[in-house]
């Protein structure tokens, strides 16, 4: 049997992380996100990012997950408090709603949730989202979104299947000149 595992990211993990964001984007949203944007993705660029994630996150509530299977990194998640941009619609007005650019004590956001394509339908994702649920108990959290491309039916039926339901609200995405539609899930922990 293959040794899998999640664990929380590295400094050392971040060229990883990008390649499998930016792998995963160019194979499973290249008919979604337009060619002129993954064209201008810089992996060396898109790694810094990640280091800076994993290094100085926004909060201590924010975290970078990494999925292994034997020694290869195949996924990882990134998640923290979510904000009042993630909140909004129905159900969610209430006198603790964040004013923008604040965190919500209560609701945790999966930024990110990816597993390169080569090693989908191995449990990666299952295990990913098992650490998440842990981490965000741990941190206090009441209750989890997620936004997932409308055009991505594997994601959505994914979280579906793993208890998280949508809630009806959607927002869309400006990317280069196209825009590309997200639906809301949730899921109360």
């Amino acid at each position: 049997m293959v040794d899998a595992f999640v664990r929380p990211a590295r400094p050392d993990d971040a060229p990883a992380v990008a390649r499998i964001q930016l792998s995963t984007w160019r194979t499973a949203y290249a008919q979604v996100i337009p060619a002129s944007v993954l064209d201008s993705l810089d992996e060396d660029e898109v790694a810094a990012q990640w280091r800076s994630a994993i290094v100085e996150p926004p909060t201590p509530r924010h975290h970078v997950l990494i999925a292994y299977e034997g020694d290869a990194t195949v996924g990882f998640t990134a998640t923290g408090p979510a904000t009042g941009e993630d909140l909004v619609g129905p159900g969610y007005a209430s006198e603790s709603a964040t004013a923008a650019g604040e965190w919500d004590a209560n609701a945790l956001v999966i930024g990110a949730l990816l597993v390169e394509p080569r090693w989908g339908r191995r449990g990666h994702g299952s295990r990913l989202l098992a650490a998440v649920a842990d981490i965000a108990r741990a941190d206090g959290f009441t209750k989890a979104v997620a936004w997932a491309l409308d055009a991505d039916q594997a994601t959505r039926s994914f979280l579906q299947s793993a208890g998280w339901a949508p809630d009806g609200v959607g927002r869309v995405l400006d990317m280069d000149g196209t825009e590309v539609p997200e639906l809301r899930l949730i899921v109360e922990l």
